[in-house]
């Protein structure tokens, strides 16, 4: 099992726009043949200050490293890093870990 754990700052008032993007790539994603998981998570407490980013998570599971590497070459996930280009507060950075206690997915 390979994971892939995201932190996603957006600006502030971009998280519907950013949702929607997302939501269109998870939906691609887990057609993927190698994709076991892919759960968004948004941040529970918004900042009151409009110029704090918005905040969001993604956890991706794949079968291999491969297969998370086959999936940065389809359509739907180049179509959403460009649909989320302007609203990114700062670069999303990714956490690759591998599972130590983990429920069963498949």
């Amino acid at each position: 099992m390979y994971t892939v754990f995201v932190v996603v700052k957006v600006k502030s008032g971009a998280g519907d726009e950013f949702l929607e993007a997302a939501r269109r790539n998870r939906e691609g994603t887990r057609l993927e043949p190698g994709c076991v998981r892919f759960d968004i998570l948004r941040a529970a407490k918004p900042s009151s200050d409009p110029t704090d980013p918005e905040l969001f998570y993604l956890f991706e599971a794949y079968k291999t490293a491969a297969d998370f590497v086959a999936h940065q070459q389809t359509p739907h996930y180049h179509a959403f890093r460009a649909d989320v280009a302007d609203i990114m507060a700062e670069p999303r950075f990714g956490h690759h870990a591998v599972p130590v206690y983990s429920d069963p997915w498949e």
